[in-house]
């Protein structure tokens, strides 16, 4: 795994209502929105509703709309829910999260996650931090210690 996929930030959605006008510019459509996100934010976490109600054809325009990098990390659902099958499409079981993901609402100390940046960067494991809230501000300090970092 490359140093630049050390460290995956995102947001839970990729949409939340209080983005429009202070980080999506006015007027953007809304079908470039994930485009748009992806310019800053490496990863994104979707509820089982939203990746569940997807098209196949839902799914090919949002895998054409980010880069390769890009991943979308998905909630599990019922048992009857099977994620698409792409490399860039992870199912988010417990003992994943447990080992993957860093929610920056929880836990927003920088000292802590540049700590637990460090241990993944020790096994190359990628770290996904992920605002449940969509706070910008808390994910620009991330964006911005991920860059400080080398990662």
């Amino acid at each position: 795994m490359t140093s630049s996929a050390l460290v995956r930030v995102g947001a839970v959605t990729w949409d939340p209502p209080h983005w429009r006008g202070r980080f999506y510019p006015e007027g953007l459509p809304d079908d470039w929105l994930l485009s748009y996100y992806n310019t800053q934010f490496q990863a994104v976490y979707l509820p089982a509703g939203v990746w569940q109600a997807a098209s196949e054809a839902d799914w090919a325009q949002w895998l054409d709309d980010t880069q390769d990098g890009f991943s979308f990390v998905l909630e599990p659902g019922g048992t009857e829910a099977v994620p698409p099958v792409f490399p860039r499409v992870l199912l988010a079981t417990p003992e994943w999260v447990a080992a993957h993901v860093w929610w920056l609402d929880e836990a927003p100390d920088m000292r802590a996650l540049a700590q637990r940046i460090a241990q993944h960067a020790a096994t190359g494991e990628p770290l996904f931090v992920f605002s449940l809230s969509g706070n910008l501000a808390q994910l620009q300090r991330v964006n911005d210690l991920r860059q400080v970092m080398g990662y």
